[in-house]
């Protein structure tokens, strides 16, 4: 599509990358850096965040990231698909992550919950033994990379039980205020319990939330509008996968006409912020294709990347396709990546032995 062609996205006017602007989500941003949530497993008992979690986070924001994207934190003991990973349910979870939200707020950060529920993706290792749920009753394929296990049949959950969903996904959102956070990411990606809806090759029901788009994309946009409700407009970014890797270049079947509507109407439900996801693939070849594909749908927030390079993540910025671009494992390398980018110092090489420790 032609330059000429897109919306003028929010924040117009100067788009480097490294520099402090006034963002859509109501602060004022170190910069245009955006952390990307990455699981690490490094919850205390009881699911319960810890000081080096405070320390990590607070760490990326100090050294100039302007939105940190919090791991993947279960909304519901059910929809937990990660050992040692935090929730955000009970009170003293809360707390924990309040230590978090205080010492990136007290660095001058802004930080975002990511809220997920896995639904077929979870196991009972990581549930206390309950089953996991989903659109369908089919397992997903393939083993759990970090237990070496297959994955387990779920239930197939009722139509009435998916309010309970819903309002499992507004009092996270809701605790995550409370916790401090300044806003939450929902996890509709990565063929967890939403992207297992909005997936034609998951979801097989022959009810109101299967087979058209407009079904499949139900459960998503009701629960995105019931969120925003609750928390605000300013306060809610949505992530999607429509392209991505899962052990080869995966998409949705019907992707095209799936953007055609989805993307419209979460507008229409008043989101106001989309993270457009790629799960380690090559952003060109996926992520990029679909922020092309949705940009003129979508004159609001759009956020992706993960494995642009400076140069290449500014060039997304000119051109409009972008407003913020994610970066994961070169944050993990380098706490201090956006300082070293406005020293114009060397950036430190991933190592996969960085994962075994938070840094």
């Amino acid at each position: 599509m032609p330059q000429g062609d897109l919306p003028t996205p929010p924040g117009s006017g100067a788009r480097a990358l490294l520099d402090e602007w006034r963002s859509p989500l109501g602060s004022r941003l170190a910069s245009r850096v955006v952390m990307s949530a990455m699981t690490r497993s490094a919850a205390g008992p009881g699911h319960v965040p810890t000081e080096a979690m405070a320390t990590y986070y607070a760490r990326r924001a100090r050294h100039g990231v302007g939105l940190i994207l919090t791991e993947s934190t279960a909304v519901a003991a059910v929809g937990d698909g990660f050992p040692d990973a935090p929730r955000i349910i009970t009170p003293s979870q809360v707390k924990g992550w309040r230590t978090v939200t205080s010492a990136v707020h007290a660095v001058g950060g802004t930080i975002f919950c990511q809220l997920i529920h896995c639904g077929r993706m979870a196991h009972p290792d990581y549930t206390g033994g309950l089953q996991p749920v989903s659109s369908t009753d089919r397992p997903a394929a393939g083993i759990i990379r970090r237990s070496g296990k297959p994955y387990v049949a779920p239930r197939r959950l009722a139509v009435e039980e998916l309010p309970t969903i819903v309002d499992e996904f507004c009092a996270a959102a809701e605790a995550s205020c409370d916790a401090g956070f300044d806003g939450v990411e929902l996890h509709l990606a990565h063929g967890y319990l939403i992207d297992q809806f909005l997936d034609a090759r998951v979801n097989d029901r022959d009810d109101e939330y299967g087979g058209s788009i407009v079904n499949r994309c139900r459960l998503a946009l009701e629960l995105t509008q019931a969120v925003i409700a609750r928390v605000g407009p300013s306060r809610v970014i949505a992530r999607l996968s429509p392209s991505r890797w899962m052990g080869g270049h995966y998409e949705w079947p019907d992707m095209p006409a799936m953007l055609d509507y989805l993307i419209p109407a979460l507008d229409a439900a008043g989101l106001r912020a989309l993270d457009i996801s790629c799960a380690r693939a090559d952003y060109f070849t996926t992520s990029g294709s679909v922020v092309r594909a949705i940009r003129r749908h979508w004159p609001h927030l759009l956020i992706a990347g993960a494995s642009l390079t400076e140069s290449e993540a500014q060039a997304e910025l000119d051109a409009r396709w972008l407003d913020m671009v994610t970066f994961g494992r070169a944050l993990i390398a380098n706490p201090d990546l956006v300082e070293r980018w406005r020293g114009g110092q060397a950036v430190v090489p991933y190592d996969v032995r960085m994962l075994d420790e938070l840094q």
